[in-house]
């Protein structure tokens, strides 16, 4: 019981950083693994990600019918649920509509890193469009038919865009996630910048390896532990250092 409980603290957590880092605004959701039972996942009910609190989370299988918790439910929740079914090593999905990285959804130029420390959001990202398999549609992974084709074209990889919508991104602990998910903004702010002044030299996929190497055995007070620290106080908690 205790790990459900911290899995849910810092899902609270996790859920107000994005907000503050404005990942999220009214709309995005965060999700992790259930701590005891991999199949079934944790996820807000609906509501805007600055709100959240404990008693909002529920769990959910992952076909997406819920399995505890009382509420409404994000639509959205298939796309975590088929990621997780689909990746049995990923521990947490992030969802938003970041602003900077929308437009790299529509306009055919893909998105890359181009800062070191925005080399987890991975070497190829590509764009999932649900015009594809379903025509038209809401443009909302509406069932587990599209949130396991959205998990399709993620792949193995860190970061999907979602034509005209947003991206979803996988991590292997909740911190990687929101790291990706943050820096994936971060990188697309950056890209549109420079791609304005020129040509862009972006990192190489030997680079790219070799920092997120770096970044996933970090220590505790580096990578992804310090930017968390960070983003507590940005969000008004304490660190837990």
């Amino acid at each position: 019981m205790s790990d459900l409980k911290s899995a849910i603290d810092e899902l609270v957590i996790a859920n107000r950083i994005l907000a503050a880092e404005k990942v999220c605004d009214a709309f995005g959701h965060v999700s992790i693994r259930h701590p005891n039972d991999p199949k079934k996942f944790l996820l807000s009910r609906g509501r805007a990600p600055e709100l959240i609190e404990a008693a909002d989370i529920m769990q959910f299988h992952l076909d997406g019918t819920a399995a505890d918790g009382k509420g409404k439910p994000y639509l959205e929740r298939f796309i975590h649920g088929a990621i997780y079914e689909l990746r049995p090593e990923v521990q947490a999905v992030v969802h938003s509509h970041s602003y900077s990285v929308v437009p790299f959804s529509v306009i055919g130029e893909p998105l890359r890193p181009i800062m070191h420390v925005c080399a987890t959001i991975g070497a190829e990202i590509p764009v999932w469009d649900p015009q594809d398999n379903f025509g038209d549609t809401d443009l909302l992974v509406a069932d587990i038919d599209q949130g396991r084709d959205l998990a399709k074209a993620l792949g193995t990889r860190t970061s999907v865009l979602m034509r005209g919508h947003g991206s979803t991104v996988a991590g292997g602990s909740l911190r990687e996630a929101v790291y990706a998910a943050v820096m994936l903004e971060v990188n697309a702010q950056l890209q549109l910048k420079a791609q304005a002044m020129g040509a862009v030299k972006f990192l190489t996929p030997g680079e790219i390896e070799k920092i997120r190497a770096r970044q996933n055995k970090g220590r505790p007070g580096e990578g992804f532990d310090r930017a968390w620290q960070y983003w507590l106080r940005h969000a008004g908690f304490p660190t837990d250092e």
